[in-house]
């Protein structure tokens, strides 16, 4: 696992797709890994199609870069005990916030270079 260096560092390496998106998935909460394959199915319109010997290699490497742990919590006392729940750590929600504020400044360079067009405005910030 990459090591993420502090603020008075360099900046950390880009991630890969598959762990923005999976990091992106526990930003809404504690999830087990078929939960988060569907979320990043979904979420991409299934241009991220996540296999399971995929998934649990690379939550395997954020549990040990401490970018994710293991849920002591269980959501509900009917759920099959055989799950493991995932939470982002304090350091997992900053290496996501990095990551999305790098893709954002990609973004932002890639309209000044008139690669994109301008931003669409959503829909909240059209009713304003």
């Amino acid at each position: 696992m990459r090591r993420v260096k502090t603020d008075a560092e360099a900046g950390q390496p880009p991630l890969t797709p598959v762990e923005f998106h999976i990091l992106l998935s526990l930003t809404d909460g504690e999830r087990h890994g078929y939960a988060i394959l569907q979320d990043v199915g979904e979420r991409t319109g299934g241009q991220i199609a996540l296999r399971t010997g995929t998934l649990y290699t690379v939550i395997k490497r954020m549990l040990d870069g401490q970018w994710i742990a293991e849920s002591e919590t269980r959501p509900s006392g009917e759920d099959d005990e055989r799950r493991r729940y995932y939470r982002l750590t304090p350091l997992g929600r900053q290496v996501v916030k990095t990551e999305a504020q790098r893709l954002q400044d990609l973004v932002t360079l890639a309209r000044a270079k008139r690669v994109l067009g301008p931003a669409r405005r959503s829909a909240a910030e059209s009713q304003r």
